[in-house]
């Protein structure tokens, strides 16, 4: 929802969880009510990893605010942005970067009382939460490429591929991702549109099983690996709106997904990751459910 109310916010919010922070000292911009009963707040910086509308894949981080005399508990928090005049909370008329709009981190409380523009609080992230989605997101962009490689025989036609250079399925037939924590889950829309492009649908079924030994294998391979992981910045700013690029250097080479979520430093950090795959129907089409598990290490 949005209100009238002037507001001062004309930059993004400075957001280092991009750097794996869990904790920063901010000042406050901008307290408001919402018509739910809850208040967002939004700070001039933060480590809190919020939820983006545009693509709700992983949920926001937990933790609270701390002044000197009170901690309050985060309930939850969204992408927020600002024309000049009007603060949007979750349902922003533009997308995430577009010129002229400033995007903030809104940290939702339910009571608010005490926070006002100017005060200085800290925030503080659950770091086991943290990294359990961490781990959960690094592993869903990890089985994501590893799909793309273990369906690639399966097109007749030349389409978009991925940073490795194969077929990029994933890109092209995901329907829902959600980041879990210590894992995720992918749905997947084999339609008439995806057929016309060149996969070969009737394939998938008998070679299911083989499908899902071969991203397996890949994976091990990858997390043997210990490959480093990380997050490049275009253009090397530290706002919320500004794109930012997960990195993993694989074995045969470095490969890059756009991201705006958290992420593991390295493969080090999990011993295995694995895929559960499952063929269904919906609305006369063939669906794919991929389960990714990240064991911690």
């Amino acid at each position: 929802m949005s209100l009238p109310n002037p507001i001062s916010v004309s930059t993004d919010t400075v957001v280092t969880y991009p750097d794996g922070d869990l904790t920063s000292t901010g000042t406050v911009l901008r307290v408001q009510p919402l018509a739910d009963g809850r208040t967002a707040v939004v700070l001039d910086r933060t480590p809190f990893h919020p939820v983006d509308p545009v693509w709700p894949d992983q949920p926001a981080d937990a933790g609270a605010l701390t002044t000197d005399s009170r901690s309050y508990p985060i309930v939850d928090a969204v992408v927020g942005a600002t024309d000049g005049t009007t603060l949007y909370v979750g349902d922003a008329p533009v997308r995430t970067g577009t010129d002229g709009w400033a995007f903030v981190v809104a940290h939702l409380v339910d009571d608010a009382s005490g926070l006002e523009p100017g005060s200085t609080v800290t925030v503080t992230v659950d770091a086991e939460r943290r990294g359990a989605l961490s781990a959960g997101h690094t592993a869903c962009h990890l089985a994501s490429l590893a799909l793309n490689d273990a369906l690639s025989s399966l097109w007749t036609k030349e389409v978009p591929v991925d940073g490795r250079g194969r077929p990029n399925f994933d890109q092209l037939a995901i329907t829902t991702s959600r980041i879990l924590e210590g894992g995720s889950l992918d749905e997947y829309r084999i339609g008439k549109s995806l057929r016309k492009k060149g996969f070969a649908a009737a394939e998938l079924g008998p070679r299911l099983d083989e499908v899902s030994a071969s991203i397996d294998r890949t994976l091990a391979e990858w997390v043997a690996s210990g490959a480093g992981v990380s997050i490049v910045r275009d253009g090397g700013g530290h706002g919320l709106g500004q794109r930012r690029r997960w990195r993993a250097e694989l074995p045969e080479g470095a490969v890059e997904i756009p991201c705006g979520g958290t992420h593991l430093r390295s493969l080090t950090e999990v011993t295995a990751v694995t895929v559960a795959l499952e063929l269904g129907e919906a609305d006369g089409a063939l669906t794919l459910t991929m389960r990714t598990t990240a064991q911690p290490a």
